[in-house]
């Protein structure tokens, strides 16, 4: 499994420069740079553990005073990337879980803690476009699973201070996934 590391920039101006500064720094390969509501701006890069930490370090300075959040994340779970990418569709799972954070950043973490705490399935890990900056986890899976991973997730951005709020619904309607996805 590779590392990620998040940066997240309360300016885009700087969001972009911080980019540059990252890509710059050490060899990793950026996944996602783009702005996200309102009007911040986020980096999502990989590699060795070692690149990603340089790189991000280089990303925090240059954000300077406009640093929303950061972090790096070794051995990220598979599942987390395929969801920020797209979401994937749920497969007869009889709970779903969601996470809802109020940095870009903190889905990420408590998504991979999710996906790590319990045997789930991770639907979508959406980053704060079009929801007012906030940021949302959707997963599935058995409900205990959920209720277990979801809780995992949960602590994770509470230790932030970052964390909204959170559900698990058994058995939800099949109408629920797809106006979730």
């Amino acid at each position: 499994m590779e590392t990620i590391g998040i940066l997240e920039c309360s300016s885009i101006a700087k969001g972009v420069e911080a980019a540059d500064a990252i890509l710059k720094a050490a060899e990793v390969s950026l996944l996602y740079a783009k702005p996200v509501c309102p009007g911040k701006y986020t980096v999502l890069v990989c590699g060795d553990v070692a690149a990603v930490q340089a790189a991000l370090e280089a990303g925090e300075r240059t954000a300077d005073g406009y640093l929303v959040d950061s972090v790096v994340i070794p051995r990220v779970h598979p599942q987390v990337v395929q969801a920020i990418h797209q979401a994937a569709p749920p497969s007869g799972q009889n709970a779903v879980g969601i996470m809802e954070f109020f940095s870009v950043t903190a889905a990420v973490y408590a998504a991979d803690a999710a996906a790590k705490a319990a045997e789930i399935s991770l639907l979508d890990v959406r980053l704060g476009i079009g929801i007012g900056g906030k940021s949302f986890a959707v997963l599935t899976g058995d409900v205990a699973a959920v209720e277990e991973a979801v809780q995992c997730g949960m602590a994770e951005g509470e230790k932030r201070g970052l964390a909204v709020t959170s559900t698990v619904i058994p058995h939800p309607r099949r109408e629920i996934f797809s106006a979730l996805l």
